[in-house]
């Protein structure tokens, strides 16, 4: 097996979505995605 295998988070699960977007490192992530899904929402660019 690969030692170098790539590893791969998925967002809809819990564990997931926990992992990338609440820890310390994450919160910039969650920060602009909540930023542009509300500028989508409200027909900004």
């Amino acid at each position: 097996m690969n030692e170098f295998a790539e590893k791969y988070i998925n967002p809809f699960t819990d564990y997931g979505f926990k992992r990338l977007f609440v820890e310390e490192p994450g919160k910039d992530l969650l920060l602009d995605f909540l930023i542009t899904l509300l500028r989508e929402e409200q027909g900004e660019s």
